[in-house]
């Protein structure tokens, strides 16, 4: 096949940015491109076939049926599955905007809450609103009893995050009338009941989380707080032991709110993408955030930032440094933290973090890690192996020095991504739930295995067939109990 582009590019100018414009116009300025077309011509046969390419540079792939091909992309990496209005990536340039907004200034002057509004309808919210939101997601902070029972019901060694996929996958049985099994797929139609579920979601995760925190404490989880901002409330549910009385640190308060703003939204990354999956299927928005949740908690994806103290406790110091990253070289070890399947530029997000790790060490004292994080990181930006493949810091390297430093334990640091993250993931469901092209997603697949065998009965299969699983060998529980139901003598033997 060969591929000839037909048509006319046009360079078009940013022009005047007003409110409301069109996903189609703003994917015409950012490409500097009109509508065109792909021209396919199939060398076996001689055949030509025009396809249309968008302003946003995409073709259907469905327009390359008629030729008899597919086109093959594993893990995504250059495939558009959505229009989306929400966030804005450029990974050459270091640019991440929300709804338009460059992250740097949210950072510097919104909230979390305010951030979460915006990503969710388009628009930071002026006084009135941003009270009325905020008053809305508090009314909603306090988690039904079963919920909490659900999560209390784990392990105390159960990992933070598949408790919170447990709390927030469980919250939608308290809720059946907002249930598309039971009510029908329209329920999502009215606003109204988008709304609630929004409210509830994002009002009761910060309580999910800490009772997740609390399974290793085994303490009461606290109720939430009047007065109190949404991180705030967090620190409090998490810290107060009891005490109404408790306030949290006001600057650690700020930082954990803006460490919140940054982690609310980003594209179409594999959590969100695996949200925008469940959604297409009609499941209820409770399981579809769930198993969002549950693919942020890869340590390809969320779990990052813990693997990325876990690599500098390793490293343990500056001297240690050029040994581990010969060891990256040679395959032996994981460079956690560097690098982005999106930005190959800096993370706009890391230069933000760094400078709120300055603020948080002035309250909570230096943690001598981060001279081994910083030298780790000029090392690498001045070695070609790594400069040449474009690894830069990303929002994973410097977070966790920022928690570990307000006292959170490692394992916990990814509820601290995915709490604000579920504005981003509820943003994507709102916004499919109106998408016309919104189908439920199953992607093909190219069949490589045997083309065509025929079934043979039990008897007549080869006695010396290769083993193809186990033997798994028995946990020291189940020797116990096999061993309560020998009899003695068999015992002995043992």
């Amino acid at each position: 096949l060969t591929f000839l582009f037909f048509g006319k590019t046009s360079e078009q100018g940013m022009g005047n940015k007003a409110e409301g414009v069109k996903m189609r116009q703003a994917a015409s300025r950012r490409a500097g491109a009109l509508a065109r077309h792909l021209v396919i011509k199939d060398e076996s046969t001689g055949k030509e076939h025009k396809i249309k390419v968008s302003e946003g540079n995409t073709f259907k792939a469905s327009d390359l049926k008629p030729l008899g091909i597919r086109t093959y992309d594993p893990g995504y990496t250059n495939t558009a599955a959505v229009k989306s209005s929400i966030s804005y990536i450029d990974g050459g340039k270091g640019i991440l905007r929300y709804r338009g907004y460059p992250i740097e200034e949210l950072a510097e002057g919104a909230s979390y809450l305010d951030v979460a509004h915006l990503v969710l309808y388009g628009e930071l919210p002026n006084q009135r609103q941003s009270d009325d939101w905020e008053r809305l997601v508090m009314q909603n902070a306090v988690i039904p009893k079963g919920v909490e029972q659900a999560v209390a019901s784990l392990p105390p060694n159960a990992h933070p995050m598949s408790a919170l996929v447990v709390g927030l996958t469980s919250l939608g049985s308290f809720y059946p009338e907002a249930n598309p099994a039971f009510q029908g797929s329209g329920v999502y139609k009215s606003n109204v009941v988008q709304d609630q579920q929004i409210a509830r979601i994002i009002g009761n995760a910060p309580a999910i989380a800490a009772a997740a925190y609390h399974l290793r404490t085994g303490k009461k989880l606290p109720q939430p707080k009047q007065g109190l901002s949404y991180a705030e409330n967090f620190l409090y549910m998490l810290d107060s032991n009891g005490d109404v009385n408790y306030r949290p640190h006001p600057k650690l308060s700020k930082a954990l709110d803006v460490l919140f703003l940054l982690h609310a939204e980003h594209e179409m990354n594999c959590s969100t993408a695996a949200c925008r999956h469940l959604a297409s299927s009609g499941v209820d928005v409770f399981t579809a955030v769930g198993g969002a949740v549950g693919a942020l908690y890869g340590p390809l994806h969320g779990g990052a930032n813990e693997a990325v103290l876990r690599m500098l406790e390793r490293i343990g110091s500056v001297q240690n440094i050029p040994g581990f990253l010969q060891s990256v070289k040679d395959k032996k070890e994981k460079l956690f933290g560097f690098g982005h399947r999106v930005y190959k530029n800096f993370d706009p997000r890391a230069k933000i973090i760094r400078k709120i790790v300055d603020e948080v060490f002035d309250i909570t004292g230096k943690d001598p890690l981060i001279e081994v994080a910083e030298a780790l990181m000029n090392a690498a930006l001045n070695d070609d192996y790594f400069a040449k493949r474009k690894l830069y810091p990303n929002v994973d390297f410097f977070s966790g020095l920022i928690y570990r430093a307000m006292g959170f334990p490692p394992e916990f640091f990814t509820c601290l991504f995915a709490v604000p993250r579920l504005a981003g993931y509820l943003a994507h469901w709102r916004e499919s739930l109106v998408d016309p092209d919104t189908k439920i997603l199953r992607p093909q697949q190219d069949y490589q295995g045997v083309w065509l065998r025929h079934y043979v009965p039990v008897e007549r299969r080869a006695a010396n067939q290769q083993q193809l699983f186990g033997p798994i060998p028995l946990t020291n529980e189940e020797k116990r109990q096999q061993g309560a139901a020998l009899p003695d003598d068999e015992l002995t033997k043992q």
